[in-house]
């Protein structure tokens, strides 16, 4: 028989990144994991859900059908305050969406980052790699990593896939900034994505008529979807495809230069994968967590979680769990270990709902680095660090170097 704990709940969510390791989950949510792996909090709007913070109990939500991620429910938890009234809507992606819907629209772009495909990419996004250093040391010995290097490469190889014009990159960055943000106001939020939305839909009703090898022609020309079919889909790629990336080459590259002693690890090509899972453990920029919301009764975690009541599934905090992650000699999981077998993290999700842009992601983070620090080896800080702790997906502003 379990018991819903009488603990107060937690700080307002999302919870403020001010106090704790920049390169880790903010004090709340590791405070709440050091107590238990279940605990109550409170969404912006007043509503209460359960935050998850257990390697095992995140990995359940994320797996079990008795949890939808259908953002329409009307009892799914939202992170922003007012949200719900005006930014859901009645066809999103299926990012948002149960099976059967949600596996249908995947579908139509799951071929399209399949390992075998994204491993004939590889000398694309080597070529891209290389031109965006040779660009960046060209004529001088200081750059901001995040705009010279970290933002472009994950952007113009989106782009490229996507058939998106990367001389609209800026206009297609700053929006969805505007959409990651926990600053925005609704009516930010709102106008943000009602103009990726009109930019995507024009993108795709031009390549309709005219398709080209990439893949929002390839869906463009199905009889089955109409053009703002295909721009929903086009956000979610387009974001998730420069945003995470970009952020996760930052970070790490911020991380490894403080312990500069295990980036000789990625000179070893039997050790490169292994070193980019354990940055991908450690430094997962999904800082707020994945919403679901419960179907059914389910018992997790020593407590029920009632059909109806929201849940926040913190992948931040599971991949940081001691049982899972710490290995025999009890390692300690707040710190990098490149040699650290970190295969079973959470970073891309779990369940039917993973990042189907995982491969890509691999293979972005382990060229730009591998060639980061094997063209420029003297690579060093030269000024502050700035974090973008207002966001969504946690990541970087500025990060100044020399070489």
């Amino acid at each position: 028989m379990t018991t819903t704990p009488t603990a107060p709940a937690v700080p307002l969510l999302p919870a403020p990144h001010s106090g704790g390791c920049p390169f880790g989950p903010p004090p709340a949510y590791t405070g709440a994991a050091a107590t238990a792996s279940m605990t109550r909090a409170e969404l912006p709007d007043g509503d209460l859900c359960w935050l998850v913070t257990g390697y095992d109990e995140v990995r359940t939500v994320l797996s079990d059908r008795r949890f939808s991620a259908d953002v329409r429910h009307p009892a799914f938890p939202l992170l922003v305050a007012g949200a719900r009234e005006k930014l859901v809507t009645d066809n999103p992606t299926f990012l948002r969406l149960d099976d059967p819907e949600h596996a249908r629209q995947r579908r139509m772009v799951t071929g399209e980052f399949l390992v075998k495909r994204v491993e004939a990419l590889r000398p694309e996004i080597q070529r891209i790699v290389d031109e965006a250093l040779d660009r960046m040391t060209a004529d001088r010995t200081t750059a901001d990593l995040v705009a010279d290097f970290a933002l472009p490469v994950p952007s113009l190889v989106i782009c490229l896939l996507l058939g998106v014009p990367y001389e609209d990159h800026d206009r297609f960055q700053g929006l969805s900034r505007t959409m990651l943000s926990q600053e925005s106001t609704v009516e930010q939020l709102r106008q943000a994505q009602e103009e990726v939305l009109d930019y995507l839909t024009g993108l795709a009703a031009r390549k309709r008529a005219d398709p080209e090898d990439d893949i929002l022609s390839r869906l463009a020309v199905r009889d089955d979807l109409t053009p703002e079919d295909v721009a929903g889909t086009g956000v979610l790629l387009l974001i998730a495809g420069h945003e995470t990336t970009a952020n996760m080459i930052s970070l790490s590259t911020a991380l490894l230069l403080e312990q500069p002693e295990q980036i000789a690890r990625l000179a070893d090509p039997a050790a490169l994968p292994g070193a980019v899972e354990e940055l991908l453990r450690l430094l997962t920029i999904v800082h707020t967590g994945l919403p679901r919301v419960a179907v059914e009764d389910v018992e997790l975690g020593g407590v029920t979680v009632r059909a109806g009541e929201g849940v926040i599934a913190m992948l931040s905090t599971a991949n940081r769990d001691q049982e899972v992650f710490g290995g025999t000699d009890h390692r300690a999981t707040d710190e990098l270990d490149l040699g650290r077998d970190a295969r079973r993290h959470l970073a891309f999700g779990f369940g039917v709902h993973q990042c189907l842009g995982q491969p890509l992601a691999r293979a972005e983070l382990q060229i730009a680095l591998e060639t980061l620090f094997r063209r420029l080896p003297g690579l060093r800080l030269t000024g502050e660090r700035e974090f973008r702790t207002e966001s969504f997906i946690y990541g970087m502003r500025s990060l100044p170097v020399t070489w």
